[in-house]
C-alpha cells in the first residue's frame, strides 16, 4: 500500500544562490542535495545542519541542469556556456569540463549504470557521451528547435526528449532511430521524464498542463490542468503512484496517479517554482525557485511496501519492448484512453477505480482491499517566507501490494548488490581521478612547453646581443 498518510512538511530551506535556482537533485544516500542556478554556480548542500554548503565556481554562464551519478560520486552540470562539467562533490570541488554543444546545454542525465550521459541543447541536438574521458558517442538530430530536456528510460534502452518544436520524441538508443513523436499543440514541454516502470512518460508544458502518455500504445493516459501558470518541472515518486510538479504560478502540486487527481497544493516560494525532484527513496522532495531558495520537504507518504512496488516495476520494465500495446497489467493506473484525466474544475473527479483494480489484480493476485482517508485540508506558515502552505486531499483507495522478497522477484541478493554498488562507486571515483590527472598532466606539459619556448627565445635574444 502506498498512500499519503499525513501532510508533507517543510524540513529545511537553503539560501545561498544569488539568482534563480534552475535544477535540484538528491544524492543516493540522502546526505547531500545539488543545485544549479542562473548565478553560474553549482552548490552542494548538506542535509546535516552543522555541515557547511559547498559552492562550485567554474561555469562562465547560467547552470541549467544538475544531476548526481547513480553511485553519488559525481555531479554533472550543464550550462549556458555550452559546456558540461563533472564534479567530485567534496570540499576540493575538482571537475573536468568538456564543450558539449555549440549552444546552451539545457539538460544532462546519467544512464542507470552511470556509464553514459545524455545532453540536450539549443543547437537542436541530443548527444550521448561516455562518462569516462567524456568521449562523444552519437547525436540525435531530428528536432527542429531548441531541445529542452532529454532523459534515459529506467532500463537505458530508450531516450525521451522535448523541444520547442512542440514535439516529444522517443528514441531507441541502440538503433538511434526516433520511434515515435508526441505532438503538443498549445505549447511545448519544458520537462519530460519516464515513469519508474518505464511504461509511460510525463511532460510539463508551457500551456499550464501536465500530460501522461503510454509509450507503447502512444495514447494519452492522463491530462491535468491544475496549474494557472507554465509548468516548469516534474518528478515521479519512486513507487510510481505520485507525480510532483513545479509551476510559475508559485506552487508545487502533488498528483495522485492512481486516482487521477490533485492531492496537495504547496505554497512557499515567492515567485515561480522552477525545479522539483523526489529523493531516490521518495521520502523527501525538494523545490527551487526564482526567489533563490531551495526547500526540502518530507513527503510523509506511507511507503511501507514501496520497495516491493519498485521491484515489481523493474521486473516488468524489462519486458516493455515486447509488450503489446493493449497490455495494461503492469501500469499502476487506469489505461483506458476514453476516460483519461482532464481536470479543469472539479479536482475530485477521477478514473474508474474498478478498472484500475482489475488491471492491478493481473499484476499481483494477492493484492486486496483499499485504504480510505477522509477529505481534509491544513494551512500552516512557512517560517522562511511567512506564506501559507495549503494541502488538499480527497478520499482515495489504493490496492495493497503483496510482500515479495527481492530474490523471489529474480533480483540480486542484497549482500551482492551492496558489494557491486561499492565496486561501481570506487570505479567511478577512479575514472574521475584518472580524468583529472590526465587534465593536469596536459596542463603541465603545456606549461613545460611554454617554458622551453621562452628559454629558447631568451637564449636567442642574448646571442643576438653578444653578436651585436
Amino acid at each position: 500500500m502506498t498512500s499519503a498518510s499525513s501532510d508533507p512538511t517543510l524540513e529545511r530551506h537553503f539560501k545561498g544562490h544569488r539568482d534563480t535556482v534552475t535544477s535540484v537533485d538528491f544524492s543516493c544516500n540522502m546526505k547531500q542535495i545539488a543545485t544549479g542556478s542562473m548565478d553560474s554556480c553549482v552548490m552542494i548542500w548538506n542535509m546535516k545542519p552543522q555541515m557547511r554548503a559547498y559552492r562550485f565556481d567554474g561555469h562562465k554562464d547560467a547552470v541549467t541542469s544538475v544531476q548526481y551519478s547513480p553511485s553519488g560520486h559525481l555531479v554533472a552540470s550543464a550550462s549556458r556556456d555550452k559546456t558540461v562539467r563533472l564534479w567530485v562533490p567534496s570540499m576540493k570541488a575538482e571537475s573536468t569540463v568538456f564543450r558539449a554543444h555549440t549552444a546552451t546545454v539545457r539538460s544532462v542525465n546519467f544512464s542507470g549504470d552511470g556509464q553514459t550521459l545524455v545532453t540536450a541543447s539549443d543547437d537542436k541536438t541530443i548527444k550521448v557521451w561516455m562518462v569516462h574521458r567524456q568521449k562523444f558517442l552519437f547525436s540525435l538530430n531530428q528536432h527542429i528547435n531548441w531541445v529542452r530536456c532529454a532523459k534515459f528510460s529506467p532500463d537505458d534502452r530508450l531516450i525521451v526528449s522535448s523541444s520547442d518544436d512542440k514535439t516529444i520524441k522517443l528514441w531507441d538508443k541502440n538503433s538511434r532511430d526516433c520511434i515515435h513523436s508526441f505532438y503538443e499543440h498549445a505549447g511545448y514541454a519544458n520537462h519530460v521524464d519516464f515513469h519508474p516502470s518505464g511504461t509511460c512518460i510525463a511532460a510539463a508544458s508551457t500551456d499550464n498542463s501536465v500530460k501522461v502518455w503510454d509509450i507503447r500504445s502512444h495514447k494519452m493516459l492522463q491530462h491535468y490542468q491544475v496549474h494557472s501558470g507554465v509548468v516548469n518541472s516534474l518528478s515521479f515518486h519512486t513507487a510510481g503512484n505520485f507525480l510532483i510538479t513545479a509551476s510559475s504560478d508559485s506552487t508545487v502540486k502533488i498528483l495522485d496517479l492512481v486516482e487521477g487527481k490533485l492531492l496537495y497544493t504547496l505554497h512557499g516560494h515567492q515567485g515561480p517554482v522552477t525545479c522539483v525532484a523526489f529523493s531516490r527513496t521518495g521520502e523527501y522532495f525538494a523545490s527551487g525557485g526564482s526567489d533563490e531558495q531551495v526547500m526540502v520537504w518530507k513527503s510523509n507518504f506511507d511507503c511501507s511496501e514501496c520497495g516491493d512496488t519498485v521491484r515489481l516495476q523493474h521486473k516488468t520494465a524489462s519486458s516493455v519492448q515486447a509488450a503489446p500495446a493493449s497490455s495494461t497489467a503492469h501500469l499502476p493506473f487506469n489505461l483506458n484512453p476514453s476516460v483519461h484525466r482532464s481536470q479543469t474544475s472539479d479536482p475530485s473527479e477521477h478514473f474508474n477505480r474498478q478498472d484500475f483494480q482489475t488491471a492491478a489484480h493481473t499484476q499481483s493476485s494477492s493484492r486486496s482491499g483499499s485504504h480510505s482517508r477522509a477529505t481534509h485540508s491544513h494551512t500552516y506558515r512557512n517560517p522562511s517566507t511567512s506564506s501559507s502552505t495549503t494541502h488538499q486531499t480527497q478520499t482515495q483507495g489504493l490496492p495493497q501490494h503483496s510482500s515479495q522478497s527481492q530474490t523471489s522477484d529474480g533480483g540480486v541478493p542484497p549482500g551482492l548488490a551492496s558489494t557491486l554498488e561499492h565496486i561501481i562507486g570506487q570505479l567511478d571515483i577512479l575514472t574521475q581521478t584518472v580524468s583529472i590527472l590526465e587534465q593536469r598532466l596536459t596542463l603541465t606539459e603545456d606549461k613545460l612547453k611554454e617554458c622551453l619556448e621562452n628559454q629558447m627565445e631568451i637564449g636567442l635574444h642574448l646571442q643576438r646581443r653578444e653578436e651585436a
